[in-house]
């Protein structure tokens, strides 16, 4: 039984479990998400559900319970945010992963569910992909380093500069980590 409001988390760990209902809802969230102004992997808004199509549909092909999982976070039966978190199976590099694209729709916003997101994808890393260590880059200039911050994440670089979103803004690219 799921208390009203209340995320309920779903794994995908192969394209062979999106549903095309799934697979709506996910670009509907990724375009709205982004023509918002959210930094979720298309810089420049606005987007159309076919470009993001596109990109979504690489992602869900490399879909592998080894390497490469969606997470996504569903309020009352409705996609309320969801992400994506990567492991290179090269030996070297095998223990860490990187999160990718962590996204809350804007209808969902303010309630948690982007925090809840990271501390599941902690758990899911740890308990079930057998990682020892998270990595991730956000966008300078709109408080996520402090958002991941308070989840326990250290930042430990920036490119400045990095990312030019228009002529004249230029903003850092943060790296932090987060050890499991």
């Amino acid at each position: 039984m799921t208390r009203e409001g209340v995320p309920v988390f779903l794994q995908i760990t192969d394209g062979q479990e999106m549903s095309p209902d799934l697979r709506r809802e996910l670009l509907e969230c990724w375009v709205t998400v982004t023509n918002a102004g959210g930094a979720a992997g298309f810089p420049f808004p606005p987007v159309t559900f076919d470009e993001v199509a596109v990109v979504a549909d690489q992602l869900i092909a490399g879909l592998d319970p080894e390497r490469s999982r969606f997470l996504l976070a569903h309020v009352d039966g409705t996609l309320a945010g969801w992400l994506n978190v990567r492991r290179n199976v090269d030996p070297l590099i095998a223990h860490w992963g990187t999160v990718h694209h962590v996204q809350t729709h804007t209808s969902f916003r303010s309630r948690g569910i982007g925090a809840a997101l990271m501390r599941q994808v902690r758990h899911v890393a740890r308990e079930e992909m057998g990682l020892e260590q998270l990595h991730l880059a956000a966008r300078g200039g709109v408080g996520l380093e402090d958002f991941y911050g308070r989840l326990g994440w250290k930042e430990i670089g920036r490119w400045p500069n990095a990312l030019r979103l228009a002529p004249g803004d230029d903003r850092d690219e943060i790296l932090m980590v987060l050890e499991l």
